[in-house]
């Protein structure tokens, strides 16, 4: 997460939507740059809005605007499919190694889910509590527009970093995987769809 103070600008880091390399390449500009632990860094917007938020408007005496990026849904779980398939913990309870993409997509959908699947929710982080979350979201597919808008807020170029990149994989889903995973989760679909129809 990342603060812009003079700019009233807060950046959400939603994971697995090139967070790690938007902070590389903004940390020396923000006025607060929370890289770690993961709970901080990934703080949703619901945290945001009950504890940030609030604390920052006070003390400004003005709204801050909160952004962050969205991935297509299953091109979102397939990172990180292929995230959790890596070398360094192929032998723990979070490792995808040796799993199908349709089995980990079938697990994320299972109640309750196994850990490896345990990745949360883009709707989820995004949305927050009444319909009250991110104030603009940008489509990860065209961080291009996203890097625009920074560019134009922030007044400087950016080039983004290739940092964290998830190791290759294969990610297409099974017609009948992919079908039940739009019925199930319809909500990062249909968010999916709004923040495309407003790019």
């Amino acid at each position: 997460m990342l603060v812009f103070w003079d700019q009233k600008l807060v950046f959400l880091a939603t994971p697995k939507t090139g967070s790690t390399a938007i902070e590389a390449a903004l940390e020396s500009l923000a006025d607060v740059a929370i890289l770690h632990p993961p709970v901080l860094k990934h703080t949703t917007s619901t945290r945001y809005r009950k504890f940030l938020q609030p604390f920052l408007e006070r003390n400004a005496g003005i709204a801050f605007t909160a952004v962050a990026l969205m991935r297509e849904p299953i091109d979102w779980l397939g990172s990180w499919y292929r995230f959790r398939q890596r070398e360094a913990i192929r032998d723990t309870s979070k490792s995808t190694h040796g799993m199908s993409f349709d089995a980990f997509v079938m697990s994320y959908m299972a109640k309750p889910r196994p850990e490896f699947a345990d990745v949360g929710s883009q709707a989820t982080f995004l949305s927050g509590k009444n319909g009250n979350g991110v104030d603009r979201i940008f489509c990860y597919e065209d961080i291009s527009a996203f890097v625009g808008f920074l560019e134009d807020r922030l007044g400087c170029e950016i080039v983004l970093p290739r940092v964290n990149v998830s190791p290759a994989g294969e990610t297409t889903l099974s017609p009948k995987v992919r079908a039940l995973y739009e019925r199930t989760c319809p909500e990062e679909f249909e968010l999916y769809e709004r923040v495309r129809a407003d790019s």
